[in-house]
């Protein structure tokens, strides 16, 4: 008799002890923050106007360094894309039929060897 008695306790109390603890893991889950570096404004406590000013202040530094990595990376693809275009020019005059064409590297032109013109314009 004993052992049917907790049987019947235990199907009873296990669907809701999942209940319990289903309810106090999602009540943990909803109260953790999602702010990344104290950026978050909350109104209510506080000084709000030390919060906006350091919200604001957060945000204009990501904005400016976004700004500053957008023009380095326009730098460095202006770079390459001269670099690209100079090695494609060498090789062109390299393979050129012309004998008397020859690359000249300090000026990355393709110069006349008789006349001293350029002979590709890039």
């Amino acid at each position: 008799m004993n052992t049917m008695f907790m049987t019947r306790m235990t199907r009873r109390l296990l669907p809701v002890a999942l209940l319990v603890m289903a309810a106090s893991w999602q009540v943990s889950a909803q109260a953790a923050t999602n702010c990344a570096g104290g950026t978050c404004v909350f109104s209510g406590s506080g000084n709000d106007a030390i919060n906006n000013e350091d919200a604001r202040q957060s945000k204009e530094q990501w904005n400016d360094t976004q700004e500053l990595r957008h023009s380095i990376n326009q730098r460095a693809t202006k770079s390459f894309n001269k670099f690209d275009q100079a090695v494609d020019l060498r090789d062109k005059c390299q393979a050129s039929p012309n004998l008397n064409a020859y690359w000249e590297p300090n000026t990355e032109r393709c110069l006349d060897r008789r006349t001293g013109q350029q002979l590709l314009a890039p």
